[in-house]
């Protein structure tokens, strides 16, 4: 079936900077049909989206900033996604921010049905994390060996180290997924752990530890052990994961 997508970004919380990186990325979950950016484009700081707007086909939509230090495009954005919704055009959306203002349009959104992804910066609110099917962080979105541009040196949230460390309650959190889905060998499939990660924590993502797939983030773990097993015409492997067993000590006495 072909997911198709609304995206609709808040241009006043988001920088340009990535833009083309984050296209690529949402076309990865759906065919983004409605693409719209909100903001007030009278505002000279919204001048670097401007330029990459026709690049990808991103409709401009106007809202005046009505008072002084209020986000004007936040009730423009809501408004437009309801619509959105009773039309029947899409069977989701991509919301791109960092506001927290958008947790209770993301969970309306899902409460109808509708496949919910999430775009935004390291400082977004956890409350609007967690009511997407799946947050994307947009630092993680660099493309490899790309020219830097005029793009990119605009200002982000973004460091020369972006990677997250996997701590103790990383290594735990995954255990316990693990353990949800193992059989009584205590091994699970790999693909159903990380379905059953994203559904538990929507910004899980193994990229933000540096790795491009979960098998190596995994394999990069010492708790764990990964085992592939190929199917039956053998064309294809399966990768299966279970908790190492510690090691037993010897407990007898000497004589």
């Amino acid at each position: 079936m072909d997911i198709k997508l609304a995206v609709l970004i808040d241009g006043d919380n988001i920088p340009s900077a990535y833009v083309k990186e984050m296209m690529e990325e949402i076309a990865k979950y759906g065919n983004p049909t409605i693409k719209r950016i909100y903001g007030d484009w009278t505002n000279p700081h919204l001048n670097k989206w401007k330029t990459v707007l026709l690049e990808n086909a991103i409709t401009p939509i106007q809202q005046y900033g009505y008072t002084s230090g209020k986000n004007a495009t936040d009730s423009a954005m809501i408004i437009d996604a309801m619509d959105i919704l009773y039309s029947g055009q899409v069977n989701g959306f991509c919301l791109v921010s960092s506001d927290s203002d958008f947790t209770r349009l993301a969970t309306r959104l899902r409460e109808a049905g509708m496949q919910v992804y999430g775009i935004g910066e390291k400082k977004t609110p956890n409350p609007f994390i967690v009511a997407c099917d799946k947050f994307i962080y947009i630092e993680i979105l660099k493309s490899q060996g790309e020219e830097n541009d005029d793009r990119i040196a605009e200002k982000t949230t973004a460091s020369k180290s972006t990677y997250d460390k996997i701590t103790e309650k990383d290594i735990k959190f995954i255990a316990s997924t693990i353990s949800d889905l193992a059989d009584d060998d205590g091994w699970a499939f790999l693909g159903d752990v990380g379905s059953l990660l994203q559904k538990k924590q929507p910004n899980f993502d193994s990229r933000n530890y540096g790795f491009q797939k979960l098998t190596p983030l995994i394999s990069s773990i010492n708790n764990f052990e990964i085992d592939k097993r190929e199917t039956g015409n053998g064309r294809f492997k399966l990768m299966y994961v279970r908790i190492k067993e510690p090691k037993r000590q010897n407990t007898r006495r000497r004589k």
